[in-house]
């Protein structure tokens, strides 16, 4: 069965809401994106670049699709992470959108999502992963979907935003790696535990 990889940038209260920039998601009146940037580090990228080569499928919520179609899509070719993210096999999950043809090889999830996510980890293949997506996020970890949690923790509390972890709902994780990094992100890996 493949591993279904939840990727996260989060701050100390568990806030994943727009972590690139001002204007990413501003949901809710919320006026703190962009809050990664001051903690930047070189190997940020090179945990991305890692998990990216165990996976080759992104499962996404809609507001994060279109987010990310709209930034890679038109990347023109020869750009290794535009031609990376663009040649992933993507599923977004949606209810509103009428086609995923916006992004290439993006396959549409409307309707039975965690019957049809159960089914998507049972193909062959590499990883899955899955990053912002908060709503979708909560579905999966709350139907027990999630294999691992890769999460770059920064040292940071905004008060308000989407959180990665639903309200109300215990899950019990057990750490299998963690490295501080010297912007002060905390780099964790962990698997449900008991």
């Amino acid at each position: 069965m493949r591993k279904l990889v939840v990727s996260e940038f989060v701050t100390l209260d568990n806030v994943i809401q727009a972590p690139g920039g001002a204007e990413e998601d501003t949901d809710g009146g919320f006026t703190q994106g962009g809050w990664t940037w001051p903690y930047w580090h070189d190997d940020i990228g090179a945990h991305f670049f890692q998990l990216m080569s165990e996976t080759d499928t992104l499962l996404l919520g809609r507001k994060t699709w279109q987010i990310h179609g709209g930034a890679f899509e038109p990347m023109a070719a020869g750009d290794p992470f535009g031609d990376m993210m663009n040649s992933l096999a993507k599923y977004v999950v949606s209810t509103t959108l009428a086609s995923a043809s916006a992004w290439r090889n993006s396959t549409l999830i409307s309707g039975n999502v965690v019957e049809e996510i159960r089914a998507l980890k049972e193909q062959p293949g590499k990883n899955i992963a899955i990053d912002g997506s908060s709503v979708l996020v909560h579905t999966l970890v709350e139907n027990g979907l999630v294999d691992e949690y890769a999460l770059h923790v920064y040292p940071v509390v905004l008060g308000s935003g989407k959180k990665l972890f639903p309200d109300g709902k215990r899950v019990n994780l057990k750490l299998i790696e963690a490295k501080p990094l010297p912007s002060g992100v905390i780099y964790m890996r962990y698997v449900p535990g008991e």
